[in-house]
């Protein structure tokens, strides 16, 4: 724990650089990345099942750019797979059945509410594909949600919502889940209030960039000390809901919860159900993005995590049957 804490007084200590121009975070062009099987219990390998998940095989990703990971959202469409950092970061790939990356590519997400090369500059937290086939990303310190084509080149329209702006720096729009009337569901990682449970969240039913769409607040009560990091809404109107906790012993843990259909409506304060738990003997670390896709007429979870490009945590991408 010395090294984290002398590590993050670094990070503290060291000033940014204000100029205008933005360093990349990531050379862009083809990459070299290689996955690595892992176990969801490593001391147990033919151990397959955790809760309503059934796990069906997952990798650690490594890369040969030393700035490679800090996922916190992903798309996934067949084999094909694309991981968003938190700096604005983008990396694709295909792979399919044998766990292989194969034509791997790095590039920077286009536009974005800073220019300069500090994080709050380019925090890119989450995402969701719209109806259409548009991508909404969500910018945490700016409280700013951005709308770019399906290939993620071209900005469509962005829009910081009035019922953002109060949500804190470090807590903004950690999560957006397009629901399957087409609303779009947007959760702060935190932004708890004096006297009301849970964490803040808004519901926009249209295009969330469009600033005549109706929205209304609700709240999100999470697990005792876990924050909100991603959401997918399933296709019968359920919401799978990502939490995540840090502390001591274990570090990193998370929990997938489950919410039912009809449960957020304006001014609620909404609870999921847990239904599986990465804490204890199971693989854990800092679980932030979250993915769903469909296999054999069955509903397939994918989860990954953030590693803040730090020696001690992964880039794991775990695959996962949804037994409910």
């Amino acid at each position: 724990m010395r090294i984290l804490f002398v590590i993050l007084a670094v990070l503290l200590l060291v000033p940014g650089w204000s100029g205008a121009e933005r360093l990349p975070l990531l050379r862009s062009g083809p990459a070299q990345v290689i996955a690595t099987p892992v176990d969801l219990f490593p001391g147990d390998p033919p151990r397959r099942r955790l809760g309503a998940l059934t796990y069906l095989g997952g990798v650690e990703l490594t890369a040969n750019d030393p700035v490679f990971g800090g996922f916190s959202s992903m798309r996934i469409e067949g084999t094909r797979f694309t991981l968003l950092s938190d700096g604005g970061g983008i990396v694709r790939f295909t792979m399919g059945p044998d766990w292989r990356v194969r034509d791997a590519v790095a590039r920077e997400l286009p536009g974005g509410p800073g220019t300069g090369w500090e994080k709050r500059d380019r925090d890119s937290e989450s995402m969701a594909v719209l109806p259409g086939g548009d991508v909404l990303v969500g910018f945490e310190r700016a409280n700013a949600l951005w709308r770019y084509d399906h290939d993620l080149r071209r900005v469509i329209g962005h829009r910081a919502p009035r019922s953002m702006r109060k949500w804190s720096a470090n807590s903004g729009p950690e999560a957006v889940a397009t629901m399957p009337d087409g609303s779009v569901t947007v959760f702060s990682e935190s932004n708890a209030k004096r006297g009301l449970k849970g964490f803040a969240a808004i519901r926009l039913n249209g295009d969330p960039v469009d600033p005549a769409v109706p929205w209304y607040r609700f709240r999100y009560v999470a697990p005792p000390e876990f924050a909100v990091t991603d959401a997918v809404a399933l296709p019968d109107g359920r919401l799978l809901v990502l939490v995540r906790r840090f502390g001591l012993p274990q570090l990193f843990t998370a929990r997938l919860q489950l919410v039912e259909a009809g449960a957020i409506r304006p001014g609620a304060v909404v609870t999921g159900r847990t239904i599986a738990a990465f804490e204890d003997d199971a693989i854990h670390d800092n679980f932030e993005a979250l993915a769903l896709t469909r296999e054999g007429g069955r509903d397939v979870v994918w989860i990954a995590s953030d590693d803040n490009q730090a020696f001690w945590q992964r880039s794991l991408l775990l695959k996962f049957r949804l037994e409910l």
